[in-house]
């Protein structure tokens, strides 16, 4: 038997193997969308506000660190957004992340038809950057890239700035709703 038929009888064992044989998931055919939704939300993802001169702001949980050198991050904005115009045109935007105390504020700026920042306690950097005050981080940006991405336009931006309070559970929205992260006991043996 030659070297390539030995290694051909060997997978054919192993393949026949009750042991190694396993029931692949089931597998619902349904449109990419729907798969991507029904996904997503089983994804626990970080909530913030993105403002933008204007002003103008919203809720996002598209919020992700790109890179640490240089230090850049993104957020992607869907392209019937009501902000997306102020989007377009901002050569800056800042990203509020947000905490449990901050509940109102999110469901606030996700509301289309109001005045997302009354009410709302917030000041402007030197070049007219909203703001927010009360929230655990902030950080401002300079973008570097607006690309159009499907139904959605990617901004990236070099941070440029921060701060915030520092304090309290993160606000996270899963399974539809909004959440906080519970900490789970340490590893037995860590």
């Amino acid at each position: 038997m030659t070297v390539s038929a030995e290694r051909t009888a060997a997978t054919e064992r192993l393949a026949s193997s009750s042991s190694m044989t396993s029931t692949p998931p089931a597998v619902t055919p349904v449109a990419g969308d729907e798969i991507l939704r029904r996904t997503l939300r089983r994804h626990a993802a970080g909530v913030t506000v993105i403002t933008v001169p204007g002003p103008a702001g919203f809720t996002a949980t598209s919020f992700t660190s790109v890179s640490l050198e240089p230090a850049l991050v993104s957020f992607c904005l869907g392209l019937t957004a009501s902000t997306l115009a102020a989007v377009q045109s901002a050569d800056r935007f800042a990203v509020h992340v947000l905490g449990t105390e901050n509940t109102t504020l999110a469901r606030q700026f996700a509301r289309s038809g109001i005045d997302r920042f009354a009410g709302v306690p917030w000041t402007t950097d030197h070049d007219g950057l909203p703001l927010l005050e009360g929230v655990p981080a902030w950080l401002s940006a300079r973008v570097t890239l607006r690309q159009r991405v499907g139904d959605h336009v990617l901004v990236v931006g070099e941070v440029e700035s921060g701060g915030g309070h520092g304090e309290g559970p993160a606000l996270v929205h899963h399974n539809g709703a909004f959440a906080t992260p519970v900490p789970l006991p340490p590893h037995p043996g860590a």
